[in-house]
């Protein structure tokens, strides 16, 4: 137990600071496109193109943020194995508690009371998890139910990619619900798996649950790189948080065999709610105050550039890219788009 603890816990490490890199790398990359007036980086519908995100991936700090990713999955993978779902899972989604407090010293963000206020929550509602959760569940399950899995995830990565495509800037928390749902599938997949422990290489490779986690936890990525791309993350970060702890949280319990401790399921189901609660929080209170930043549209430490805004301002394309930069879009009454403040509330799984 206490091993899967410490795992989980570097696994929402890796992944909490990668979120940080991630944002902003994907934040560099979508100026950089506004300041071309590009038309290649949105799709028709106004969301970003396959090249626009190839683009983000290939700075360094998301280079950088997407090893820590890898590190983080193969943490989160054994943490899976070690410990119940409903506390594994919930554990690494906490990684966005650690994305906020990195944020205060590496984008120069101030927390507000409730955040801080939330912080706690979790972290208290992680205590009681972890007295609460007894052993883990075998994950001996029929092979039919592999490819129930495998064929979920295709359905899910696919048919999702295509939704938040055709939906465009609007498609957010949908690309975050999808991207948590994703995670939680290849957590899913990480427990059932045949051919990991006793290691037997044929087995593994004959599994369909081992392509179930290589699709949903692509797809996963690619979706959570869209929604760090479209306007503020922080209702995109709420529902990831639900998709990648309460789907699985049930799973392991129905279907897998995940238990609390006797005489304990009044904690472990407390603190399973006040955690999803508090992490739904963390993201939802992220939100700038309308004040924070308005009409400068840049990240700290960033120099103004002269003329930016009546540029932006007069390229639709460039408006819509610019609002997923964290800038302003729109020279008028209504605040900015989301500041770097708002980074702290995007968390990877």
């Amino acid at each position: 137990m206490i091993i899967g603890l410490l795992t989980a816990v570097a696994a929402s490490a890796c992944y909490g600071t990668g979120s940080v890199l991630q944002a902003v790398g994907s934040r560099k990359s979508a100026r950089q496109e506004a300041a071309k007036a590009s038309t290649t980086g949105v799709t028709q519908h106004g969301g970003p193109s396959l090249s626009s995100t190839a683009k983000a991936a290939v700075t360094w700090e998301f280079m950088v943020g997407t090893v820590l990713d890898f590190i983080g999955f193969g943490l989160g993978a054994l943490a899976a194995r070690l410990l119940p779902l409903f506390l594994s899972q919930t554990v690494i989604s906490a990684n966005l508690v650690i994305t906020a407090v990195l944020s205060i010293k590496l984008l120069g963000i101030r927390l507000r009371r409730a955040e801080w206020g939330s912080i706690t929550v979790v972290c208290a509602a992680l205590v009681l998890l972890a007295t609460a959760a007894g052993p883990e569940g075998s994950g001996h399950t029929p092979i039919a139910t592999h490819w129930w899995l495998l064929a979920a995830s295709v359905v899910l990565i696919g048919g999702g990619t295509l939704i938040v495509r055709l939906l465009g800037g609007r498609a957010a928390i949908l690309a975050g619900l999808l991207s948590g749902l994703g995670f939680g599938a290849l957590g899913v997949g990480v427990r059932v798996l045949n051919g990991a422990d006793p290691f037997h290489l044929p087995t593994l490779l004959a599994d369909p649950a081992l392509y179930a986690i290589l699709v949903a936890g692509l797809g996963g990525m690619y979706l959570h790189t869209v929604a760090l791309q479209i306007g503020s993350v922080n209702g995109a970060t709420a529902a990831l948080v639900v998709g990648e702890t309460v789907v699985p949280g049930i799973l392991g319990v129905v279907w897998l065999g995940d238990a609390s401790r006797p005489g304990f399921a009044w904690v472990a189901v407390l603190g399973f709610v006040v955690a999803v609660a508090g992490a739904v929080a963390v993201a939802w209170f992220g939100e700038p105050e309308p004040s924070e930043e308005a009409g400068t549209g840049k990240e700290p430490g960033a120099d103004a550039q002269p003329g930016a805004d009546s540029e932006h301002a007069g390229a639709g394309t460039a408006a819509r890219t610019d609002t997923a930069a964290g800038t302003e879009a729109d020279p008028g009454p209504s605040p900015a788009g989301p500041s770097a403040h708002s980074l702290a509330a995007s968390p990877k799984r």
